[in-house]
């Protein structure tokens, strides 16, 4: 046999696997609870860098038209997987929704009750008789009324207002004296970015059980668990990556949507948020999710107590 036939031989079989590799990689759908931003790098680095590639996996990242959807699409079967939080999670299957925690994105709660660094407001205890702005209307009676019975004030003694979005905007106009609902990485950052110093209470150093933030969650009836084993695994590497070339990994991260993520807010953010990736996104704490749980009974946010070891899996 002549060199050619052996070239054109080798070649024929390099595309041949090459054809097989491709056919062989699983499609995921993932979709996220808002618009791309900070809180998805690890998801984001993975498809970049091709970490969810060298996994065998063809992940397809999706934004909702409404965030209130993801889960429950999750659990009709019409996407894979989606970024959802561990207290509606929680909720979720209270309710009866087939899902599971399949990876942890973010493992510290971000929500705070924020107030301006004013000096009128030093404390909890001095939002007595006071207005708080919220986005949505939900669960601020109970966590809300946690952190401020902690300092002796009670939740009647405060004025909720439904402000929708404009958190900011409101806390920063006087429209409202406090604002909840707003996250750590991205609400003080926007007010100093106007000039406006901020100060921010943390729910899980006033009375509320710790929790993680993000969470990506799957449907408990049909996931695959090798692919959801190849999808942490890809996280782990991306969280690594970011935490050991911040500002390497931020450029590549506004790389993937330049128009609507190069700006400041979401450099301040993304600086912000480092520490906050979860390291371990498959490790699993079930103590966490059922004091967590617990919590939510007690505060009759679910109905049902649902146990941490019949929807948080381990896929290590």
């Amino acid at each position: 046999m002549n060199t050619k036939i052996l070239l054109s031989t080798a070649v024929l079989a390099a595309s041949l696997l090459s054809t097989s590799v491709q056919a062989e990689e699983r499609k995921l759908t993932l979709m996220l609870d808002w618009f791309v931003n900070p809180n998805h790098g690890p998801i984001v680095i993975a498809k970049q860098h091709g970490y969810f590639k060298a996994e065998g996996l063809d992940v397809v990242i999706q934004e909702p038209s409404d965030p209130s959807t993801p889960a429950k699409l999750v659990a009709a079967g019409n996407v894979d997987l989606a970024v959802s939080y561990q207290p509606n999670l929680t909720m979720d299957v209270a309710a009866g929704l087939p899902l599971i925690r399949a990876a942890t994105l973010v493992a510290t709660p971000l929500n705070t009750l924020t107030v301006l660094d004013n000096k009128k407001i030093n404390g909890i205890a001095d939002l007595k008789g006071k207005k708080i702005g919220i986005s949505v209307a939900g669960n601020e009676e109970a966590i809300v009324g946690t952190m401020l019975k902690t300092h002796g004030v009670k939740y009647e003694d405060v004025q909720i207002i439904n402000v929708g979005w404009a958190l900011s905007s409101s806390l920063a106009s006087g429209k409202v004296d406090a604002t909840w609902g707003g996250f750590r990485n991205f609400e003080s950052n926007q007010l100093a970015l106007e000039g406006i110093e901020a100060k921010a209470f943390f729910p899980e150093e006033h009375g509320v059980p710790v929790y993680d933030e993000l969470v990506v969650v799957a449907n408990a009836n049909s996931y695959d668990k090798a692919a959801i084993q190849g999808f942490n695994k890809a996280i782990e590497q991306a969280t690594i990556y970011i935490v050991n070339h911040p500002q390497d990994s931020w450029k590549e991260f506004v790389a993937y949507k330049p128009d609507t993520l190069n700006n400041e807010l979401n450099e301040l953010a993304w600086e912000a948020t480092l520490t906050r990736f979860a390291l371990r996104p498959s490790a699993v704490d079930l103590k966490r999710y059922d004091d967590y749980a617990q919590f939510m009974y007690e505060q009759k946010i679910i109905n049902t107590l649902p146990k941490a070891q019949d929807y948080v899996p381990s896929f290590q």
